[in-house]
């Protein structure tokens, strides 16, 4: 109840007979919302397919059993998948405040979590996306490269999904990204929600990369910068000290350099588009949040959170 704003993700068990014997299975089921509150558009057909697509590789996913978009069935498109049991990282509490992470593990612990995590997402970046069939993600119709499609989305968001003149550092983020773009000099398959909250654990391994639905094609290093990001959102946005035993920032980027061999040059530009992405995700949150009452109208959690916080301070870094 206190998370997941973008989709209905339910657990259950299937018991059926089959050939005179009784057979149970975990199961899970991702289902499209009847709303669109934090994405313009929600296709989890399409997230089923990407996961089809990893199944055979080395990247830990979930494996998907039954995609139904025939919405006369459960009311909207939905797919099942096979249960991965684990431990999940918390963004609520965050994971530096309390939580396993925070109160069951050794600073070892912590930091072999940390780079377990991390080479799942590496794991991605290695892929070769068009050998494996990932071209589908690609929409020309928005632009002629991956980030001027990137963008393009972005900025249709922004007005789809608030009022400019309440976001300022939003709007001044996408009038930075629009006059900076970078030469893409690498392209890769990119997770796209790449953080540590979105993989489960077991024994501190990765076993399972979940939450695909901001997938697409672009320079990886995005997804360098969206973890970095969101680690110092529910840090440093929350006032909150890191734990002792997680990697530094110079540290994990040292890391993905040498596990994937490819450039972070354009970082400082990503971590921009990181931030202006999950504070519009946020300003969507937080006008969601006042429609069903959790808050009040007067609450200035739309434009006043742990992500706007962060992109209003990395952009007078610049």
């Amino acid at each position: 109840m206190s998370t997941g704003f973008s989709s209905d993700t339910l657990l259950f068990d299937l018991a059926y007979s089959k050939d005179g014997a009784e057979h149970r299975e975990e199961l899970v089921a991702r289902l499209e919302p009847e709303e669109f509150v934090v994405f313009p558009y929600y296709d989890v057909g399409l997230q089923a397919r990407v996961l089809q697509l990893l199944e055979d590789t080395d990247v830990p996913v979930p494996i998907v059993r039954w995609s139904e978009s025939d919405k006369s069935v459960l009311g909207v498109p939905f797919y099942i998948m096979t249960r991965v049991n684990g431990q999940i990282p918390s963004d609520n509490p965050p994971m530096h405040e309390e939580g396993w992470i925070a109160d069951e593990l050794s600073e070892a612990e912590r930091t072999s979590v940390w780079w377990n995590g991390f080479e799942a997402m590496c794991k991605v970046h290695r892929l070769d996306w068009k050998k494996l069939g990932f071209e589908f993600l690609l929409e020309p119709k928005r632009g002629a490269t991956p980030l001027d499609q990137q963008l393009d989305y972005w900025q249709e968001y922004f007005r789809w999904g608030m009022e400019a003149s309440r976001h300022p550092d939003i709007a001044q983020a996408l009038d930075y990204l629009e006059s900076n773009k970078p030469e893409e000099n690498q392209t890769r398959l990119c997770w796209g929600d790449s953080r540590l909250a979105n993989e489960i654990f077991d024994d501190l391994e990765c076993v399972a990369v979940i939450d695909w639905e901001m997938v697409r094609i672009g320079d990886p290093v995005q997804d360098l910068a969206w973890w970095l990001a969101s680690d110092r959102c529910f840090s440093e946005g929350l006032e909150l000290e890191r734990l002792p035993g997680i990697p530094r920032r110079e540290e994990t980027i040292a890391r993905w350099k040498e596990s994937t061999g490819l450039d972070t040059t354009n970082l400082d530009y990503y971590t921009i588009l990181a931030l202006a992405r999950f504070s519009m995700n946020m300003a969507r949150i937080g006008q969601y949040m006042k429609k069903i009452e959790i808050i009040d109208e007067e609450n200035e959690f739309d434009y006043e959170n742990l992500a706007s916080i962060t992109l209003r301070r990395a952009l007078l870094e610049l």
